[in-house]
């Protein structure tokens, strides 16, 4: 037990640098995810033909092909069509488009988890359509998704170590030095699942205080499924 408390701190400075970045990582990848993963919600309840099948054939494509293929698509792919990206912005490209999929689902079953009656309600008192969602719609069902889409970034940062397969110093990429290192990839790779497990804590904790701060009693579901 004091070896391996020794080995974990001798090399922690490097695998929380490693850290680091698989926390960038995922923060930009869940952003990007957001940004992404709402409208195509919003296109697939509220949009016309169309759209709406637009959005489902980016959810579909992104849910139903692993995100290691898309991340060397994008990496490797691309520079054939004359589009050539660094590592690290292949990652963030690759694990927002891959979460916006998965985000947009959360959004549409709590979208849809709305009565029909409040759309109705609202246009009834002489709002638009994108006003009733914009004011009506969307606060609600942002506050429903939390529990729900609280999955996502913990998700998200388990998938990003795919990351290091393309050279992303990331923390399995850290890890994976360290035991090249040393020759002792057990030791290595448990310390690596260590400061996984720590971060995915702080991540939950932090996402059960903002579920805590914005829910108003009597305003939630049982369970949300998508």
């Amino acid at each position: 037990m004091i070896e391996f408390v020794n080995f974990f701190l001798k090399y922690l400075p490097d695998l929380y640098q490693g850290a680091l970045t698989t926390i960038k990582i995922t923060a930009i990848g869940l952003g990007l995810g957001f940004v992404l993963g709402l409208p195509a919600a919003l296109l697939r309840v509220y949009g016309g033909k169309y759209l709406r099948w637009l959005a489902i054939a980016y959810i579909e494509l992104f849910r139903g092909t692993p995100v290691l293929v898309q991340l060397f698509v994008i990496y490797f792919g691309f520079p054939d069509l004359g589009v050539t990206f660094s590592r690290l912005t292949a990652a963030y490209i690759a694990l927002g488009l891959n979460s916006g999929a998965y985000q947009a689902e959360y959004f549409r079953g709590a979208i849809q988890a709305i009565g029909s009656g409040q759309m109705m309600a609202a246009r009834s008192l002489g709002m638009n359509r994108l006003q009733a969602i914009r004011h009506i719609i969307l606060p609600q069902a942002l506050r429903l998704v939390i529990p729900s889409w609280s999955n996502e970034p913990i998700s998200l940062m388990k998938a990003s170590s795919v990351a290091f397969l393309i050279a992303v110093p990331d923390l399995m990429t850290k890890g994976k030095l360290v035991a090249s290192r040393t020759y002792d990839p057990i030791t290595s790779y448990l310390c690596v699942a260590i400061i996984y497990i720590v971060m995915v804590f702080l991540m939950t904790t932090l996402v059960q205080y903002v579920e805590k701060k914005v829910r108003v009693p009597g305003f939630e579901m049982e369970e949300l499924r998508v």
